[in-house]
């Protein structure tokens, strides 16, 4: 009997229903940097850059996946939460030197094409794309049967954006006497569900809600104080690793001295699980805070009470300390080194 592609387990058409799907039901965002040319169902996509506003353009790139959380929105079915993951991933972490992001390619690879769990997970992206004005413009869906099993699948998205040279966030511009801004996770985002999964897999249906929330969307925000009079000396993407991700936008003089706060119970629940220590949770998950910035004590009060305008909340956390002969930034929690 003669074997075909399909026969195969890769079906020819439910991709192209997939990309014609897309291309009838997409828009382009309006950015101030650029409009898309030609995007999705070509060999590849075209992207008009209007950098005349920017001194010094400057193009700066994320990629990144979402981790084995996918097994978790695989079994129940909860698909566009980690699409926004996806986008979250990648646009969060250009904000951390104070790029605002172009457009966005996802990768997108199952088993077997179902029109629903891929529209599902690419209406997420899309959604969150739009969401910080960035353009969806192209990406890949695969079939791999004998890769993948079932419903199981994985996704990387890659994501292009720009910023004026002279404004680039980073740790020549954090200073001593400087305050740390906490802006609020939405839980455990999408780090550390290898464990995650572990510790919540014997009651996983009552805890589903608080675990499935999306990655929350921290680029406007940093774009909105970036264009406001406000210095941002630094900012942090807290992703897996917790608050050491602190110290890579830190000078090695400088000291995070964090006067703590009160972790959410999602993440004790985990602590009490998990049987570690606080210096281990901090340095697991973001405890509560997804974001991280550090600004001049000045400008403290303006900066929270934008956060809080822009549909965000935080709070200060602690401030920035000095130790000269230091050859690599440190934090401390209520004044222990944990």
């Amino acid at each position: 009997m003669a074997m075909d592609y399909k026969s195969a387990g890769v079906d020819i058409e439910q991709g192209d229903a997939l990309v014609e799907w897309l291309k009838t039901d997409s828009q382009s965002p309006k950015n101030p940097y650029g409009k898309v040319l030609s995007g999705i169902g070509g060999f590849a996509a075209l992207f008009e850059t209007q950098f005349s506003k920017m001194k010094n353009p400057v193009l700066v790139s994320a990629t990144d996946g979402i981790g084995t959380k996918v097994k978790l929105a695989s079994a129940y079915e909860r698909y566009s939460e980690v699409g926004q993951d996806l986008v979250a991933m990648c646009v969060n972490d250009l904000a951390c030197v104070g790029a605002t992001p172009l457009f966005f390619l996802d990768y997108f690879a199952t088993s077997k094409l179902d029109q629903k769990q891929a529209r599902d997970f690419i209406g997420g992206v899309r959604s969150a794309c739009e969401h910080v004005n960035c353009a969806l413009i192209g990406g890949e869906t695969a079939e791999m049967p004998g890769v993948y099993q079932e419903r199981d699948f994985d996704a990387a998205g890659f994501c292009v954006g720009v910023v004026d040279k002279d404004a680039v966030i980073g740790p020549h511009l954090v200073k001593e006497g400087q305050k740390i801004i906490g802006v609020h996770s939405s839980g455990f985002h999408s780090n550390g569900y290898s464990m995650v999964r572990k510790l919540f897999a014997d009651d996983m249906d009552q805890w589903i809600e608080s675990l499935i929330k999306p990655t929350k969307l921290y680029s406007n925000l940093v774009a909105d104080l970036m264009n406001s009079s406000i210095l941002l000396s630094g900012v942090a993407h807290i992703t897996g690793g917790g608050i050491d991700n602190l110290l890579r936008v830190m000078p090695p003089q400088a000291k995070a001295e964090f006067k703590g706060w009160e972790v959410p119970a999602l993440f004790t629940e985990a602590k009490t699980r998990a049987g570690l220590g606080l210096g281990g949770l901090l340095r697991t998950f973001n405890c509560g805070m997804g974001l991280m910035l550090i600004v001049n004590q000045s400008d403290e009060d303006q900066v929270l009470s934008l956060v809080n305008q822009k549909g965000h909340s935080g709070e200060t956390i602690g401030s920035i300390s000095w130790a000269p002969d230091a050859t690599e930034p440190q934090w401390t929690w209520d004044g222990e080194a944990l």
